[in-house]
């Protein structure tokens, strides 16, 4: 077993797993700390397809390792990743104590009172700091782990869901807060590439 896992292996290993584990918790804690005892376990952000992705990466991840070790092996490559986690995680972390309130894990279809328009820190850079730090963390777990695959399948899969869902809910923002929501978005970018 130890000639077939490097220490690079282990390591990166380690910190894709870690990665994983902090930002599924800090989500579930902080989603409790604004929101109060009636948040539940959705706020941990795990689906059937987001479980299928990840055991697909650590597959990819297996088989790669056990046939092309060499290419687990570029530890700028690896630590380029782990910048990036570290980076989409800082994003997403402040765009949602930013927000505090306003920052929901589900789309508001209806506006309440506590749901205010937020443009100041993170949110004068991109309209939607969340999605952007998710994107990137998303992509920068993948490049840790040296996974060629997934990280162009994630890339797609999450830059897909994000092009749906932002003119979605920018369609509600539009209705919450008229045209204030309008002026704050003009020449703004969304946050994730190509996405209006």
């Amino acid at each position: 077993m130890s000639e077939f896992f490097s220490y690079t292996a282990y390591r990166q290993l380690l910190q894709f797993l870690s990665a994983v584990i902090f930002f599924h918790g800090s989500e579930y804690v902080l989603a409790l700390a604004i929101h109060g005892p009636n948040i539940t376990l959705k706020s941990l952000l795990i689906s059937k397809n987001y479980l299928l992705a990840m055991v697909c990466s650590l597959i990819e991840y297996l088989v790669e390792i056990y046939f092309f070790p060499e290419l687990k092996e570029y530890w700028y490559i690896s630590n380029l990743g782990l910048a990036m986690v570290a980076i989409g995680e800082i994003i997403r972390k402040l765009a949602i104590l930013t927000a505090g309130q306003a920052f929901t894990h589900l789309i508001k279809i209806s506006h309440e009172e506590h749901h205010k328009l937020v443009t100041h820190g993170v949110y004068r850079f991109v309209r939607h700091p969340g999605y952007c730090g998710f994107f990137i963390w998303s992509i920068g777990t993948q490049i840790m782990l040296c996974n060629p695959i997934s990280t162009v399948v994630f890339a797609f899969v999450v830059w897909q869901f994000f092009s749906q869902r932002i003119p979605y809910e920018e369609y509600f923002l539009s209705q919450f807060f008229g045209s204030r929501y309008e002026e704050y978005a003009v020449g703004l970018p969304s946050g994730i590439p190509f996405v209006k």
